[in-house]
């Protein structure tokens, strides 16, 4: 039985080494703070509703967070509403913000089940909201978030402070 040459062993060893001290580098981030910052409405195309929705990325760590794309989900009262994708490319600079804008969509279906949803409820002033998304990062560097707040009816606007 022949034995690989010492520097071979070396080296195999050295790239193991090195590929974990890097996956061990890429989980040690901080998460994103992630919030609404706006929302605008965006031409439709028949029954469905367009917005686009501002969101203020924010960025704990001491590395600049390069993406490629972005997913948004949102949930009002437990029930999916919007979705969302962007092909938008940027940085979030390290211990920096960003405000990107994501267009999504709520279909007539979504929108018909949120209301019957909120018509069991009436006299409801607060209604609970998820949002979900990613920062598409390559491999290793997608980050993934989740804001979760309540709704208040009465002035239409999201307070992520207020949690469920």
């Amino acid at each position: 039985m022949r034995q690989a040459p010492p520097s071979l062993s070396l080296l195999s060893v050295l790239l193991l080494v090195l590929s974990l001290a890097g996956c061990a580098a890429f989980s040690q981030r901080d998460p994103l703070n992630v919030q609404v910052a706006g929302l605008q409405p965006l031409p439709g195309e028949g029954l469905e509703l367009r917005m686009n929705v501002k969101l203020r990325i924010q960025n704990p760590n001491d590395m600049a967070l390069d993406y490629n794309g972005v997913a948004l989900d949102l949930d009002v009262n437990g029930r999916r509403l919007a979705s969302g994708v962007s092909d938008a490319r940027g940085s979030v600079p390290r211990f920096g913000e960003t405000v990107l804008n994501v267009p999504v969509t709520v279909s007539a279906f979504s929108a018909a089940r949120q209301a019957l949803g909120l018509a069991e409820h009436i006299g409801m002033d607060e209604v609970p909201y998820v949002l979900r998304g990613k920062l598409a990062g390559g491999l290793f560097g997608t980050q993934r978030f989740t804001e979760r707040g309540i709704l208040d009816l009465e002035s239409g606007l999201p307070n992520p402070y207020r949690r469920r």
